[in-house]
């Protein structure tokens, strides 16, 4: 199983991370345990999201991380990028997969929608996304998500389940334990005083549940 489909999910924040910070913000989630890096920018001008997309690409390069772009198909592609995160209203998931890569990692918001869901995987996408889960300080009016969603999608679905919304290291294990396979993070990981330790606690959260699961398994 490729690393990056279980694990924590980190997604930059021009608001959090000054652009000459990015790269070091970067490199300290990975170091915490990121195995999968986005892109995030709804403001900056096209040669801004230009040169910090590059910036960021080096260190997941450096560090082998995937790294994946949000919504901006011809971003990724301009600059190598390892893939795409597409929400509703973005570039329909065939239409991505044309552009890119056969290799690309394509993933889907699909908000609190399983059937959403069903139909991205059924098109080839490679994980979908469902949230917000709590409360969150990025898309405070984002669509909510129950918990129990999680566990219904596990059932149906063959793909990487993400969750997004509010996470952080109190409360990331409901949702792995409910069938994340990724955890999405920007506050908790980038509104950090310490990015890498912020990191290091919600990745922690996936080795807890690894012990768990094993116990369960031979009836410790």
């Amino acid at each position: 199983m490729h690393a990056w489909r279980r694990g924590l999910y980190a997604i930059s924040d021009p608001e959090l991370i000054p652009p000459q910070d990015l790269a070091m913000r970067i490199d300290a989630a990975i170091a915490g345990g990121a195995t999968l890096v986005q892109y995030r920018d709804k403001t900056a001008s096209e040669a801004q999201r230009m040169e910090r997309a590059r910036a960021m690409l080096a260190v997941c390069r450096a560090q082998q991380v995937p790294m994946l772009i949000n919504d901006d198909i011809a971003l990724a592609v301009a600059i190598g990028a390892d893939g795409v995160h597409l929400g509703r209203d973005d570039t329909l998931l065939a239409a991505a997969r044309q552009q890119l890569d056969r290799h690309a990692i394509i993933g889907v918001s699909c908000y609190n929608e399983l059937p959403r869901a069903v139909t991205a995987a059924e098109q080839g996408a490679d994980y979908v996304a469902f949230g917000r889960f709590f409360a969150s300080l990025t898309k405070p009016h984002a669509t909510q998500a129950e918990v129990t969603l999680l566990s219904r999608a596990k059932r149906c679905l063959n793909i990487p389940i993400a969750a997004i919304g509010g996470i952080s290291a109190d409360n990331g294990a409901a949702l792995i334990a409910a069938g994340a396979d990724l955890l999405a993070v920007i506050h908790g990981v980038f509104g950090q005083a310490d990015v890498a330790a912020a990191a290091r606690s919600i990745s922690g959260l996936f080795d807890a549940a690894a012990v768990q699961r094993q116990r369960r398994t031979i009836g410790v």
